[in-house]
């Protein structure tokens, strides 16, 4: 949590509420007004107070939480790409793939072919870790890399790396 000393206890306790909400069930729809009616609050107050105690929008920490599933079924499940998109919610597999080469860099197909080629002992780890680990690090909006990108190129000048 960032800022989240500031804030109330009961206001966090819903927030968290909402959270892990999206944690169990981040292949669902989870608009504002869906989170905010979890919690108890306006949609203003709880976009605003979420933000201000995770550190990033709610839709950005839920687009997290998918890329983070779909990256472990991908590494570790022989699903093809097109269930993976939709287990973990996407409505297009275009969107999906074109969704998860912004934020890692690669398609998931390049993704799988590079995590099996690794392919290290990774058992005596804790779940926990590695899921920290390849957690995707969302400090910018997805679309926002693209048009930096695009502005980028169309001025000729060097392009935004896509972490």
């Amino acid at each position: 949590m960032s800022d989240s000393a500031s804030q109330d206890p009961l206001l966090l306790r819903r927030l968290l509420r909402a959270r892990d909400r999206m944690d169990a069930l981040s292949h669902e729809d989870w608009p504002v007004s869906r989170l905010a009616a979890v919690s108890g609050v306006s949609e203003a107050h709880f976009a605003r107070s979420f933000r201000q105690a995770f550190g990033v929008p709610p839709h950005r920490y839920l687009l997290t939480r998918r890329i983070e599933r779909a990256k472990a079924l991908l590494r570790d499940s022989d699903l093809a790409v097109t269930a993976i998109a939709f287990e973990t919610g996407w409505n297009s597999l275009g969107t999906f793939g074109r969704t998860f080469r912004d934020v890692t860099g690669e398609s998931p197909g390049e993704f799988r072919a590079r995590e099996r080629a690794i392919a290290q002992p990774l058992d005596r780890v804790p779940a926990c870790y590695l899921s920290a680990a390849h957690r995707p690090d969302l400090t910018i909006a997805v679309s926002e890399k693209r048009r930096l990108e695009t502005d980028d190129r169309g001025a000729g000048t060097q392009t935004m790396e896509v972490p």
